[in-house]
């Protein structure tokens, strides 16, 4: 098995690079209007925004940042397969205007657009962050009828294109049930109620750290298991580090990236460059949890009913038993800005150890030849 990952540093206006339908999951985070660390980026592409913000005038400012969005939004129904999903990480903005707070709605005004584009809404994610603010309360204190309260979650929009997506011949079918999730990942991932905290970026450049603004790695790398299939095509049009990059690495997905702003071109290759052999500790952490949920459910309600085909260990659903999970042999840039990554023969993989400790230990013996697959 093997990906590609393509990385285009040009604005996501235009995504010429793409034919139609040929992308089957975008997973993106855009910069969020009215956010002040924003505003340049938006400005730097319509000037107008920054006359706007000067005179005061917010309302335009708000307006004229989305439809820059817009057309980003428009290409991804272009380029998106019917029944492909599009996941966006959009956060609302609080701003004081002439001396009164207020918020921009930023989540509820994609919808908005991407609804009368054709796509279908679909119900959101809310990601509560988990502020570690000491004074979370904000306005007026403890005095009554002047506070208002804190901004602690973003918003995962989900759209699809069309109707449900058709698995039709026997090869779509298997590659489908591979590509399942445990069961108890599901009671968890389809919770509309997400809850782990973001990421801080280790990058010298504070003004470049400060633009990624990057969601955590188990963001998108839920979202793509659960919206996509292995060989799968991942599309983020603001590629900011590369994090979507990572996560379809790491679930055997192919990704493009889009990202307008270059100097994030160096970033990005530093970071896969040092992240590629931490990629199967997540997957890792997949079986070392499922393991530990099987043995608990077995001592207050008994066995599973079924068992996996390739890892031999018992399953809550008949579903989950051709359940398979990929692990990252080798990551090299082939051409400039597009990698191609290897992963492990599955025979090597369904011959884990069935106990946890034993199968953690096997896998750091390989560590040595085996890309660090330690968890």
């Amino acid at each position: 098995m093997e990906t590609r990952h393509k990385f285009i540093f040009k604005d996501a206006r235009r995504l010429s690079h793409l034919d139609n339908e040929s992308i089957d999951l975008v997973v993106t985070s855009p910069p969020y209007p009215m956010i002040e660390m924003w505003d340049g980026v938006f400005a730097r592409q319509n000037p107008r925004i920054a006359q706007f913000l000067e005179e005061g005038d917010y309302l335009n400012a708000f307006e004229a940042m989305h439809s820059i969005l817009d057309d980003v939004w428009q290409e991804l129904f272009r380029v998106m397969k019917n029944g492909a999903f599009a996941c966006i990480n959009i956060g609302d903005a609080t701003r004081t205007i002439n001396n009164r707070f207020q918020l921009f709605a930023n989540h509820s005004r994609i919808q908005k657009k991407c609804f009368e584009l054709g796509f279908d809404v679909l119900p959101l994610i809310l990601w509560r962050k988990q502020t570690n603010a000491p004074n979370k309360f904000m306005g007026s204190g403890m005095l009554p009828a002047g506070a208002y309260v804190t901004l602690e979650h973003e918003y995962i929009l989900i759209f699809r294109k069309g109707k449900k997506r058709i698995f039709a011949s026997p090869e779509e079918k298997l590659n489908r049930r591979r590509s399942s999730f445990f069961w108890e990942e599901r009671n968890s991932w389809f919770s509309d109620v997400w809850d782990f905290k973001g990421i801080r970026q280790e990058m010298n450049d504070k003004e470049l750290r400060d633009r990624s603004a990057a969601f955590p790695f188990l963001l998108p790398f839920r979202l793509i298991n659960m919206y996509s299939v292995f060989g799968d095509t991942v599309l983020d049009p603001f590629l900011g580090t590369g994090t979507t990059a990572l996560a379809a690495i790491a679930a055997g997905r192919n990704s493009v990236g889009y990202e307008i702003d270059e100097s994030f071109a160096v970033h990005v290759k530093k970071m896969i460059e040092k992240e590629k052999f931490n990629l199967n500790n997540y997957n890792l952490q997949r079986l070392k949890k499922h393991i530990i949920f099987t043995e608990e459910y077995a001592k207050e309600k008994g066995p599973l009913k079924y068992t996996n085909n390739y890892f031999g260990f018992p399953v809550m659903t008949r579903q989950e038993k051709d359940l398979m999970l990929v692990f990252v042999k080798n990551v090299e840039e082939i051409e400039n800005g597009i990698l191609k990554v290897s992963y492990f023969e599955h025979d090597y993989v369904k011959n884990l150890p069935i106990n946890k400790d034993a199968a953690l230990e096997h896998l750091e013996l390989k560590r040595g030849v085996q890309q660090s697959l330690v968890i």
